[in-house]
């Protein structure tokens, strides 16, 4: 640079190598330019633009019936946008709850409702007729669909009977009252309180007994607790795939318990109050819980409408969630009171949980199912057998049906012989 003239005060500085005038304040101002902004002011024709500058500008804009009508233009359209957004937020889920009420009528399966009270009303299917009674308890957040293939062909033989635990299904949502009784003991969805509910249910419907009791996972600690209280009540115990106090102590299968299975319920229950579930059902991103067989169309339409419930996914999400409360409450009762001797309980087991699972994840199964005679506090007739245990109701319903049919013949001929 030739020419470079700079003076004090609030003179100008004239670059004339680079024909560029600048005008700048005294360095008193509040923001001046820096040394590095005037460097490439002079290296690049832009502005120093401090905050004060920039505020005239924008007054300036604004100050003539032009600006203000763009201003306005922007205001209108930020707001329409945002309209918008708000209706397509809003229409899944107002389109679900509306389709809900609707299916709740034309989806609801064969059986009866049964008022307990406390605010409660309970789906029951019972078919097929005679003696012993079997009664079926679903597994982990499972609606009693999940025993369809079971209960059909085993009703051929004697009375069958499922039933939709608390929010489940078909139930209805409970509001707890006032009155007395065990169900003030008990934390809504863990086992002490699906026992009371449970033993309502027979009461209220005068189910005959002794019965077959056969529960799987969550439904096998129910059917284990229930046999410590009313015992009178129980002639078989049946336990399918049965969540044991030894296997949430390891350390493989709590992780997958509290940090896969119930942050993915808890994605499922999101999705399914904003609408998310039923358009991915839809569209063929989701699918129905049920798997294996060819399960009827209405079976199938129940289960994707469930799926879209937040009642019945807020209470699977509940079931996962209080597990280790509903494992306490089993152990506490079988310190309590010992297992009756004269209920005969049989176990059916899979190797292995899920094929999805890391290997870590069913070797804890398979070392829990295996030790099986020894972590049950009384001695039981386990048969494991190969394959996965997570869908095993609907994917192998023949072997269980097999194993309750020869106790429904032995119990038979018991009976007989007294």
């Amino acid at each position: 640079m030739k020419d470079l003239q700079l003076q004090k005060g609030r003179t100008p500085v004239i670059i004339s190598s680079t024909n560029l005038k600048l005008d700048l304040i005294t360095m008193k101002v509040a923001a001046p330019c820096t040394a590095a902004q005037l460097c490439f002011s002079v290296l690049f024709p832009l502005h120093c633009f401090t905050q004060e500058t920039a505020s005239k500008q924008f007054r300036d804009q604004t100050s003539t019936p032009e600006g203000q009508s763009r201003v306005f233009r922007w205001v209108c359209q930020a707001i329409n946008i945002l309209k918008y957004l708000l209706l397509l937020l809003a229409i899944p889920p107002i389109l679900n709850f509306a389709s809900l009420q609707r299916e709740a009528d034309l989806l609801a399966p064969n059986g009866n409702f049964v008022d307990i009270g406390l605010g409660q009303r309970f789906f029951l299917s019972c078919q097929g007729k005679g003696q012993p009674v079997v009664l079926l308890d679903a597994p982990t957040g499972a609606s009693s669909d999940v025993w369809f293939f079971v209960q059909q062909k085993l009703s051929e033989l004697t009375q069958v009977c499922s039933y939709d635990r608390a929010s489940l299904g078909f139930s209805k949502q409970s509001f707890p009252n006032e009155s007395t009784g065990l169900e003030k003991a008990w934390r809504m969805f863990t086992t002490g309180r699906m026992v009371d509910d449970l033993h309502r249910i027979i009461q209220e419907v005068k189910l005959p007994k002794p019965f077959i009791l056969v529960g799987s996972e969550i439904g096998a600690l129910n059917a284990r607790f229930y046999s410590h209280i009313y015992d009178w009540e129980v002639s078989e115990l049946v336990l399918i795939n049965p969540l044991t106090e030894e296997l949430f102590n390891d350390d493989n299968w709590i992780n997958y318990w509290h940090a896969q299975l119930i942050p993915s319920l808890q994605i499922i229950q999101i999705a399914a109050v904003t609408g998310l579930n039923r358009l991915g059902l839809v569209t063929g991103l989701m699918q129905q819980p049920l798997r294996g067989g060819n399960f009827p169309e209405d079976v199938i339409r129940r289960q994707k409408s469930l799926l879209c419930s937040l009642q019945h996914v807020g209470a699977a999400l509940d079931e996962h969630f209080f597990i280790n409360e509903s494992i306490v409450q089993v152990r506490a009762i079988s310190r309590f009171k010992p297992h009756p001797k004269h209920v005969d309980v049989t176990v059916i087991s899979w190797k292995m949980y899920d094929e999805q699972l890391p290997e870590r994840v069913n070797k804890a199964w398979e070392r829990s199912q295996e030790n099986l005679q020894h972590s049950l506090p009384y001695p039981s007739t386990i048969v494991i057998l190969d394959g996965t245990a997570r869908h095993a109701l609907t994917t192998h319903p023949s072997a269980i049906v097999r194993t309750l049919q020869k106790l429904v013949a032995r119990r038979r001929d018991a009976s007989l012989a007294q």
